[in-house]
């Protein structure tokens, strides 16, 4: 069994908490917060779980790391502390330890990454032993290993698109949701996400991916936004009232432009209703899918829907992507310490889970 430590309790450690407890290599070590409400909480209750796992969470990461875990699941978030991310996850892999994360974008293509992101994580590597995996949560599956495996299906590949297509309205993360994507704001309010390049750094990286795997030179990377305003006022049970007139639906793309065109594509289009601009894309059904487009011969659409138990997609699709990155822990003990990426760490299979008594 490797220990593992899950550092973050958001939606993402959460959901990293129930993903190690369920794998049967894992064994959940230690759990790390910041909240000092959260400090001596069973992780099972802070993970929603309806019982006990016997681990008391602490907000003491030196004392955590000292005791050699053998893999972390850095859940902490990066989007506004990109600098603090990275000096955590470079602390944990000095220590030796295998870590996957979400938070650092710049490291989904790490062979591009900025050389003052990558060389301290490259130091600490050669320092401690560890290594590190980095992969969205949008999820990172839908924008690297999906497309490319798809694209293998076809035999002429004009153009990929990858889609995230959601529905905010029972998400519960109202910073995110109101501040940082800009829902219910006046349609000329700085939302961060889409800031002039920052959809860029976080999903480029993916675009380069999925160029390097088809054999295909960039020219560049360019950003297209599109904002439509909610026609009436939404209410909303988890985060209240978004007025009429303000932000209800975001489209945004990140295309990489080959031979002059957008031929490789990452999209997301989110709503705080699905009222809110309807002749764009739609999910099959219910409030969220991600799906990839290959146009070529043949035309291939695949869509995948992710819930959680209680039917709750935004849950399901941080379970997938999380997912994707506790599954990969023992293929990368298992191999020699380094930096990876979603192309060098092979997607691996499920495991039917031993139904409790």
């Amino acid at each position: 069994m490797i220990p593992t430590v899950v550092w973050g309790t958001g939606n993402v450690g959460r959901a990293a908490i129930r993903a190690v407890d369920a794998h049967p290599g894992l064994a959940l070590a230690a759990v790390i917060v910041h909240d000092p409400e959260k400090v001596g909480r069973d992780a099972g209750a802070l993970a929603g779980l309806d019982r006990s796992l016997g681990v008391a969470a602490t907000d003491d990461a030196e004392d955590v790391l000292a005791g050699n875990p053998g893999a972390v699941v850095y859940a902490a978030s990066g989007d506004i502390r990109p600098d603090d991310a990275l000096a955590d996850v470079v602390r944990a892999i000095r220590a030796g330890a295998v870590v996957v994360t979400p938070a650092l974008y710049a490291l989904y293509d790490q062979r591009n990454a900025p050389a003052e992101v990558r060389e301290p994580v490259l130091a600490a590597v050669a320092e401690g032993g560890g290594s590190l995996f980095a992969s969205g949560v949008d999820p990172g599956w839908g924008n690297d290993v999906l497309p490319v495996l798809v694209s293998g299906l076809g035999t002429e590949v004009d153009a990929i698109r990858c889609q995230e297509i959601f529905d905010y309205t029972t998400y519960d993360q109202e910073d995110s949701v109101r501040f940082l994507v800009g829902m219910g704001q006046p349609l000329d309010y700085d939302a961060p996400m889409i800031a002039a390049g920052v959809p860029t750094m976080v999903w480029g990286g993916q675009v380069r991916m999925i160029a390097r795997a088809l054999g295909a030179e960039l020219d560049e990377i360019r950003e297209h936004v599109e904002r439509r305003p909610l026609e009436s006022t939404v209410e909303t049970e988890a985060m209240g009232s978004f007025e009429a007139g303000t932000q209800g639906a975001l489209r945004f793309e990140v295309q990489g432009i080959v031979d002059g065109e957008p031929r490789i594509v990452v999209e997301h289009v989110t709503r705080i209703h699905p009222s809110c601009a309807p002749d764009w894309p739609q999910p099959p059904s219910g409030d969220g899918a991600h799906r990839v487009i290959v146009e070529g011969n043949p035309r291939i659409e695949v869509s995948v829907e992710a819930e959680d138990p209680k039917g709750n997609r935004a849950e399901g699709g941080n379970a997938t992507a999380v997912g994707r990155l506790v599954g990969a822990i023992d293929w990368l003990v298992a191999a020699e310490p380094g930096l990876y990426d979603a192309l060098d760490v092979p997607l691996r299979a499920g495991r039917l889970t031993e139904r409790r008594k």
